[in-house]
């Protein structure tokens, strides 16, 4: 598992909407991650930039269950709530 500033660190990317969502899940949704998750999300990052973009904004669907999980959550996590 990565350290947390490690993992932060991998969250700031090239684009700022993936810094954005990626920053204020780590801040707000990981902790409620299991294990697996936390993985995913560690494999999730290991994505270029646009590739990540891509699956963030629906466009592209990841054929890995657990990173499918992990995206889902981030995009729930960034809809504003009602």
């Amino acid at each position: 598992m990565t350290s947390d500033g490690r993992l932060r660190w991998h969250c700031r990317r090239g684009m700022l909407e993936l810094d954005l969502l990626l920053g204020a899940f780590l801040s707000q949704g990981f902790d409620a991650l299991d294990e697996e998750g936390r993985l995913a999300f560690e494999r999730l990052l290991a994505y270029p930039d646009q590739v990540l973009l891509e699956m963030l904004m629906g466009r592209m669907a990841p054929a890995d269950p657990g990173i499918a999980y992990v995206v889902d959550q981030i995009k729930g996590a960034a809809l504003p709530a009602a």
